[in-house]
């Protein structure tokens, strides 16, 4: 991939970055101990948890839109803000009247798309800028495959909403891992 094409960034930019995959893994990772207690029946509780996760993708999604005001990136991020905005919904409306099959579909969906979408952000801001992305990259290629996987798991005898607390957890990790990896970055600059 030719790095000329990765955006410059500011100092500001790159610490707003850091703070948001800091803030987003850290958020991944409570709602994943919140939902893995709560996941059993899809109740109140578990489907609004269904709802808020792709929200706070959502909300990432335009607070990175904003974060960096350069770059071709962009537009993905916020396609991607707004897929995720409507999978809230759609987890929202399975989670009350299709059962865990209809929101393993859904939610595997809504992987396959957020993880194709990182993929091109992680891409598109490996450089010097940004450093080389590979949290980005290797979480979105997982989120692919893995949402592929729920998308089968959905159509067989006992879908289990168990996995997407693991999801989740991988998903925070990763993004805890870029905000370390670009404040590493920041510091050898």
């Amino acid at each position: 991939m030719n790095t000329a094409a990765a955006p410059s960034v500011s100092n500001s930019e790159r610490s707003s970055l850091i703070r948001l995959y800091l803030s987003r893994g850290v958020l991944a990772i409570a709602w994943a101990i919140a939902f893995s207690a709560a996941h059993d029946t899809l109740n109140a509780i578990a489907v609004t948890l269904l709802v808020v996760y792709p929200l706070i993708d959502a909300v990432s999604s335009l607070i990175d839109f904003f974060a960096v005001p350069q770059g071709a990136e962009r537009r993905v991020t916020a396609v991607n803000g707004a897929l995720s905005t409507v999978i809230a919904i759609a987890l929202g409306v399975a989670g009350t009247t299709g059962g865990a099959a209809a929101v393993l579909g859904v939610f595997g969906v809504w992987a396959v798309l957020s993880g194709a979408a990182q993929l091109v952000v992680g891409l598109r801001r490996r450089g010097p800028a940004l450093g080389k992305q590979w949290p980005t990259l290797i979480s979105g290629g997982l989120s692919f495959l893995v949402g592929a996987t729920y998308v089968a798991q959905a159509t067989g005898d006992s879908p289990s909403l168990d996995v997407l607390a693991i999801y989740a957890t991988g998903g925070g990790i990763f993004f805890i891992a870029q905000a370390a990896l670009l404040a590493w970055k920041h510091t050898t600059r």
